[in-house]
């Protein structure tokens, strides 16, 4: 069965681990964000696409869930040292990354193709494509301005107050190539348990700059062409990323407080919809700490798995994916 995860983070790249584990390499492939990417020291820094290439090439450190495992910090020492900016930290490892990823789009490659070259020198199996080749800033706006998302995030420590957000050039961007051609082979969309606002949608304001429309037949970009994704009879599922009204990780019970929208599990499902009311959504999974959530889940229209959500180990990720497939063949059937 052909799958198309949608991720960003550590939660969504810990799904999309627990996705290669029961899936052939073949039969996945991963459109991640970057929203989150942005230059720093001159460096073409790419946080999501990271992570999720870590953890799939098994070296994201096991610690923090983000950067390289066995990671040493002397470059950053020595930038310290000389009163530069350290507030964004790149271990030694890591720094390796964002050198060869800033010479090889110098040279005049796409952003898509050195993650491909990235993934085959990491033994990476499944398809992880940008969800564009041009750049879309992720701005957050908040009660002291407007920042950029890993100023909001990294610098700032998600402090300031949100009171909305812009994904900058989304309209004229295109999805990278390979994107729409996997998501029309899909057989399920799976959306991570990512943080809705600044992961996902990013994703989605690419595919059709209309959160319900995940998917457009022909492979053509004009206008008008955009079909839902359950005319193909391909059902979306979404993995909530708030548990007891808090997030996982993040800020994305935060943002959602912020907004105006009580945080939890019922809420990231009324995000995305539901697909009979112009929405994403045939199904959605949450934690048994939200079961009484579920019935409410399904009075909006979408299907409903409650099971243990949390990630801790490689087994509990192969096993949440595993029913999350599991659940996805019922909707097929």
């Amino acid at each position: 069965m052909k799958v198309v995860a949608l991720a960003g983070g550590v939660g969504g790249a810990k799904l999309v681990d627990g996705l290669a584990r029961n899936l052939p390499p073949e039969d996945l492939t991963v459109i991640v964000n970057t929203g989150d990417d942005f230059e720093h020291l001159g460096l073409k820094i790419c946080p999501d696409l990271d992570t999720v290439c870590y953890t799939l090439a098994g070296s994201a450190n096991p610690a923090t869930g983000w950067g390289r495992a066995n990671e040493t910090w002397n470059a950053l020492q020595s930038l310290a040292e000389l009163g530069g900016p350290v507030w964004f930290r790149l271990g030694d490892r890591d720094l390796g990354t964002h050198l060869e990823r800033t010479r090889l789009i110098h040279e005049g490659n796409t952003l898509s193709q050195v993650t491909r070259r990235f993934c085959e020198a990491w033994g990476v199996g499944p398809a992880v494509l940008p969800m564009s080749d041009a750049p879309v800033p992720t701005l957050v706006y908040t009660d002291e301005g407007e920042l950029h998302f890993q100023e909001y995030f990294v610098r700032r420590q998600c402090r300031p107050r949100v009171t909305g957000f812009e994904f900058q050039r989304a309209e004229q961007a295109l999805p990278a190539p390979g994107v729409l051609e996997a998501l029309n082979e899909a057989r399920l969309i799976v959306i991570c348990p990512s943080n809705p606002w600044v992961s996902i949608d990013p994703i989605l304001a690419i595919l059709g700059n209309q959160s319900r429309w995940v998917a457009k037949e022909p492979l053509g970009r004009e206008p008008g062409t955009f079909v839902p994704a359950t005319a193909k009879g391909c059902p979306v599922v979404a993995v909530s990323p708030i548990i007891g009204g808090e997030a996982v990780r993040g800020p994305a019970a935060k943002m959602y407080a912020e907004l105006g929208v009580q945080p939890s599990a019922l809420a990231v499902a009324g995000h995305y919809g539901s697909a009979g009311e112009t929405g994403l959504l045939s199904g959605f999974v949450l934690d048994h700490v939200d079961k009484t959530q579920a019935d409410e889940v399904r009075s909006l229209g979408i299907e409903a798995l409650v099971t243990n959500t949390l990630m801790h180990t490689p087994a509990e990720r192969t096993q949440l994916a595993k029913e999350v497939l599991l659940f996805a063949g019922k909707l097929l059937n």
